[in-house]
């Protein structure tokens, strides 16, 4: 059986699961399983989408946000790429039993993957004018011919033009689709994963137009139905891809996470030089990006990193260059740390019911370097603000400039098969369960590296098939890069 997954970045079930005019997504419900579905910590799209098709967490697969710690060292990072993710996917699983798989936009996919069949880059791609973006790279030359100029992304999607915003979205959203069509109709696939970015960046630009809720909603502005004419406009996209595919296709819909409104930022970093955790040679006047910082390593216990979900870390004495807590003071100093960040007040003094999470205690493996502590501000209706300069600890604007939501935990999916022995809503559903759910209904085993299980049976099932000379060398390729053979 063919798999067909539709992802759609960020698109919130609540949404989803009311609108009544999304009549193609409500043909689904109808006909299929559906529920709200478990993210991982964090739930961004780095590491999320790859800790779906993957079935492992983020500790498992060494990627803990868009920028990790190369090392021990104070000032190497590394932004995440399509090399960063060393694990097998659904796709490479299938390649070995011969199958040819269409990846398009699933982050991180920045070189594009060699895969044995079409790989596409996501929204990580710099530019597909100057750079690689596809594999192999010969069908660059008919995806210019169908829409021009291939887009990855929105240039600014914190733009106060809202009017040019809204329009390149769309504009970006109906090239996407005008490929992810031809390809399902004229390429050879047995596996087919689009993500959609489009979701998120309407989100970005316009949650705060949409929500009463949000701080900064005005009733009756011109741009309250933006988001729901998008949802709208994705609801028309998937009913028109849904008529080219088989009938015994299964048939995924999926968001790795949710939206939210956004209260404002927490300058995390500030906080830490208030709390005498963070010292500087010399404080900056005006607000710097923490790189530029003048830091006093040798007094400094902690420091944090990360976009929406702040990643703390420690300054351990044998582990970082000049480390000044003990190694034996580790645990007792992780559970200070811990109760006094789940502490932080909100910005009218009132308990801001953030949660903190430890590795170990999130994640079933840790690999390269770990985050100490990774935090959800406020229930993840406040994100982190990482430069320091701020008079005050609560702040309205990001690190780039105006932000108006933020991801939760909770993404949602729809699934359709021939095969399925469920239907309606489904409670309980995570993230990591997907990969062994489409492995199953298709009749391929779960492979013990995945770490969910099968929201069908729970049960693995025999192969099909043997795979055949050149996906073979795809596959033992791919392995051989990844230091497995």
């Amino acid at each position: 059986m063919k798999i067909c997954v539709f992802g759609l970045d960020s698109a919130a079930p609540e949404i989803i699961f009311s609108d009544e005019r999304l009549v193609n997504l409500r043909r689904l419900m109808d006909l299929g399983l559906y529920g709200r579905l478990e993210s991982v910590v964090p739930p961004t799209a780095v590491p999320a989408w790859m800790c779906m098709c993957t079935s492992q967490d983020p500790g498992s697969l060494g990627v803990y946000g868009f920028r990790d710690r190369s090392d021990h060292s104070y000032d190497k990072l590394a932004s995440a790429n399509s090399a960063s993710i060393k694990a097998l996917t659904i796709w490479d699983h299938l390649a070995r039993a011969g199958k040819k798989s269409i990846i398009v936009g699933v982050p991180p996919n920045y070189p594009p993957r060699r895969v044995n069949g079409v790989s596409i880059g996501c929204f990580l791609t710099p530019d597909t004018v100057k750079n690689e973006f596809v594999y192999p790279p010969a069908l660059k030359a008919k995806i210019t011919e169908l829409v021009g100029e291939y887009p990855v992304d929105i240039t600014d999607f914190h733009s106060d033009r809202k009017d040019w915003l809204k329009q390149e979205i769309f504009n970006l959203s109906r090239k996407q689709w005008q490929v992810v069509r031809w390809l399902l109709a004229e390429q050879e696939w047995d596996y087919f994963h689009f993500v959609d970015i489009g979701f998120d960046r309407m989100h970005h630009g316009f949650w705060n137009y949409f929500d009463p809720k949000h701080v900064q909603f005005d009733p009756g502005n011109g741009y309250q139905d933006a988001i729901p004419e998008y949802y709208r406009w994705l609801d028309e996209q998937i009913g028109s891809a849904i008529e080219l595919l088989d009938d015994d296709t299964i048939l995924l819909v999926v968001s790795g996470y949710g939206t939210e409104r956004l209260d404002g930022g927490f300058a995390i970093n500030e906080w830490l030089i208030r709390e005498g955790l963070l010292v500087l040679n010399e404080y900056p006047k005006v607000t710097t990006l923490f790189d530029d910082l003048n830091v006093n390593w040798s007094k400094t216990k902690v420091w944090s990193e990360g976009e929406y979900c702040p990643r703390v870390f420690f300054n351990v004495q044998g582990r970082e260059p000049h480390g000044v807590i003990p190694a034996s003071e580790y645990e007792s100093f992780q559970n200070e740390m811990k109760t006094r960040l789940e502490k932080l007040p909100g910005e009218h003094g009132e308990p801001l019911y953030s949660q903190v999470f430890k590795p170990k205690e999130a994640y079933r493996n840790i690999c390269n370097v770990a985050p100490d502590l990774i935090v959800h501000l406020g229930e993840r209706y406040w994100r982190s603000i990482g430069t320091v300069g701020h008079s005050n600890l609560h702040v309205h604007e990001n690190d780039t400039g105006s932000e108006s939501c933020s991801h939760t935990q909770d993404g949602m999916f729809i699934l359709t098969a021939s095969n399925c022995p469920l239907n309606g809503e489904y409670e309980g559903a995570r993230l990591l369960d997907i990969a062994p759910t489409l492995l199953d209904l298709a009749g391929y085993d779960i492979p013990e590296t995945m770490q969910g299980r099968s929201l069908v049976t729970g049960t693995q099932k025999k192969g099909q098939g043997g795979p055949d000379a050149d996906s073979e060398k795809i596959v033992h390729d791919r392995l051989a890069g990844l230091g497995y053979v």
